[in-house]
């Protein structure tokens, strides 16, 4: 049986009411667009916390974040979503749970926060690398200068290690915005499922994943494209090879 391709049904009105097929994929690109930057907003404070102690000379904070990455880093995402969403409001007081339960938009908080804290133990890592690869001696002026162990950090170890590791962090966005599909499963209709509730409707599969690709192909381009510009303009001349 031959395939009927149909490139004109983006623009046929969808079963929904809401407008065309086409309108379907762009509303599910938005929700993407602020589920991943709602989760890298969540990956960078906590990351960067984690990130921290396990560079710190405290032994205790050292183990936490060890602790703290292993977990996260280890569960696989889909796992962690489903403990956040199904498994989670069982274990609340029962006030707590029904309450988390009837959140508006509970699948849009749980992936953000679930894919968020799941990206968090690798920015960690990429942090303690950026801070470790840095000179001792800044550390110690630091010390020289008077400064308490949270001013070096804020105003001498930090500002350097984020510009070296702006690179992988650049992957670890795209990788945020990869992993958001992983939210269909607990009924968010963010690209991924648009395109899927798109091929249920029209049955034009081909058409309505080559389209979902292509989409986030674009997005893909416009994260990269930024964060080089805000890596070329913040890096320091001579520091990094190639800059």
């Amino acid at each position: 049986m031959n395939y009927h391709w149909n490139w004109h049904i983006f623009l046929d009105p969808n079963p929904m009411g809401t407008g065309t097929y086409l309108d379907m994929l762009l509303s599910g690109l938005v929700v993407t667009i602020k589920t991943s930057l709602l989760a890298w907003i969540i990956a960078l404070i906590s990351g960067s916390i984690v990130g921290v102690m396990r560079t710190l000379s405290s032994r205790a904070a050292s183990w936490i974040g060890f602790a703290y990455v292993e977990i996260f880093r280890n569960i696989p995402l889909l796992v962690q979503i489903f403990l956040w969403f199904f498994v989670l409001p069982e274990l609340l007081p029962r006030a707590a749970g029904l309450w988390l339960k009837q959140l508006p938009d509970v699948p849009f908080w749980t992936a953000s926060v679930g894919i968020g804290l799941y990206m968090s133990a690798r920015v960690a890592v990429q942090l303690q690398a950026g801070i470790s690869s840095l000179p001792r001696g800044q550390r110690q002026a630091g010390t020289a200068l008077g400064l308490t162990t949270v001013q070096t950090y804020r105003y001498v170890l930090l500002p350097m290690a984020f510009r070296i590791v702006l690179p992988p962090l650049t992957s670890e966005f795209l990788n945020t915005i990869k992993n958001s599909a992983v939210a269909i499963t607990i009924g968010l209709l963010e690209l991924t499922g648009e395109a899927r509730s798109m091929e249920e409707f029209s049955f034009q599969v081909f058409e309505a994943f080559t389209a979902a690709t292509l989409l986030y192909l674009l997005l893909n381009v416009v994260v990269v494209t930024g964060m080089r510009l805000i890596e070329r303009s913040v890096a320091i001349p001579g520091y990094i090879s190639g800059k």
